[in-house]
């Protein structure tokens, strides 16, 4: 399956899962600091942008993607929580188009920010979760808590680095490398120390 059919999977099974939620569940911290799950959808509209528009976006808050973010997630607060879900099945914008795999990884992990405090777990597919971490979202800062660490699957057929070996769950992996911190104790081995510290 290519990476095209592997974010249209994924965005798929997000917005099945928005289609059940209530109203409190929307309302519900995410694992995103200062965001509830309404904003999480709020902040993945950013592909309901053209590029142009986004650019200006980006523009007008100085040129910082988090400034930008927290821009874009204040304007979706106006939209009914249908209107959100609507929008985003609908979205196919510039990063889904030109960044498929930047896409998939913000996708994936936003969606266990989502799923992880509702108590919504999933089997996410093999092939999407090593891809996601082959290929974390460089604006998360990865590689502040992957250098010298040897990453390692034990649900799945990966491995990743060098150094003092951090294991567990593909999945857990993934929001680790992503910096949350929530999944640190379904981790072992003698790097865990280490990502804990740098997590904090």
């Amino acid at each position: 399956m290519g990476i095209r059919e592997l974010l249209a999977s994924e965005r798929l099974e997000l917005v099945t899962l928005l289609r059940t939620l209530t109203d409190e569940e929307w309302e519900t911290p995410s694992l995103c600091a200062g965001w509830k799950v309404r904003d999480v959808i709020g902040h993945l509209l950013y592909d309901d942008v053209g590029a142009l528009a986004y650019g200006a976006v980006i523009a007008r808050n100085g040129f910082s993607i988090d400034k930008a973010n927290a821009y874009l997630v204040r304007k979706a607060r106006a939209l009914s929580t249908t209107q959100l879900v609507d929008k985003f099945e609908a979205a196919d914008g510039t990063l889904s188009k030109y960044s498929p795999t930047l896409a998939l990884a913000d996708t994936l992990v936003h969606q266990q920010d989502i799923r992880r405090p509702l108590g919504r777990p999933r089997t996410i597919s093999a092939d999407r979760l090593k891809l996601v971490l082959d290929h974390p979202d460089p604006f998360a800062f990865p590689w502040k808590r992957t250098k010298g660490l040897r990453f390692v699957a034990t649900d799945l057929d990966w491995a990743k680095g060098r150094g003092p070996e951090v294991r567990g769950p593909g999945e857990a992996l993934v929001l680790a490398v992503g910096g949350r911190p929530v999944v640190l104790d379904e981790l072992a081995g003698d790097g865990v120390a280490e990502l804990r510290r740098r997590c904090a």
